[in-house]
């Protein structure tokens, strides 16, 4: 996670404003020392907006660490899941990059949501383009009833973050110049015996099908 930052345009681009705002801040300090009024407004304010930049440019390598960029269509994961008992199953995801999570998981079938960010125009043109991450997966009763009193067994699929994008976006609308925050995509479907599925995003959310070559590698 840490060599993906620091690889980030975002993340090197927020270094070097945040080191220029600095050098022109300390030269604008020296500037007001020498009683140079004009040059120290100039550098000072020049350094602030550089350093706002950078500050803005860093959220961004931050709050993108963990998403995916999102093109076309494409698998997430891979899926094996096994019935245990009654409403009760093993599930088995498999990434492309090769890691392995387990869940056990109570209901009829098996509940997946993600977060999934569309970026503005404007901020397609700084090479940032839809992106998903993995929330939750859990279980899901087809009776009502059950939904509301069963065992309830949710598990989160993302990981915390420094800076999350989709509760400042919450927070502060002039964020939506930026982008928007898609909630509730979520996809299920029912378990009743041993099967290996296909987790699939696209542009417009989540889907499972039934792997058609479980043997297949993602």
């Amino acid at each position: 996670m840490l060599a993906e930052l620091t690889h980030s345009t975002f993340f090197l681009a927020a270094l070097a404003l945040a080191t220029i705002g600095a050098i022109l801040l300390i030269a604008g300090i020296v500037a007001l020392f020498r009683a140079h009024i004009a040059t120290f407004i100039l550098r000072t304010l020049l350094a602030t907006t550089l350093l706002a930049t950078g500050m803005l440019s860093g959220m961004i390598a931050l709050g993108i660490q963990g998403y995916k960029t999102l093109t076309h269509e494409e698998v997430v994961a891979r899926i094996s899941v096994s019935p245990l008992a009654s409403q009760r199953f093993a599930a088995t995801f498999r990434y492309p990059d090769g890691q392995v999570s387990n869940f056990i998981i109570a209901g009829d079938e098996i509940y997946i949501d993600a977060h999934i960010l569309k970026w503005q125009p404007v901020a397609n043109m700084l090479g940032l383009h839809t992106a998903y991450e993995l929330d939750r997966v859990g279980g899901r009763y087809r009776d009502i009833e059950q939904e509301r009193t069963a065992e309830r067994t949710l598990q989160p699929l993302g990981k915390d973050k420094v800076v999350n994008l989709f509760k400042l976006r919450q927070l502060y609308t002039v964020l939506s110049v930026l982008f928007d925050a898609k909630y509730g995509s979520a996809t299920f479907v029912p378990v009743t015996q041993a099967a290996e599925l296909e987790l699939r995003v696209s542009t417009s959310g989540l889907l499972i099908r039934e792997m058609t070559n479980p043997l297949a590698q993602p």
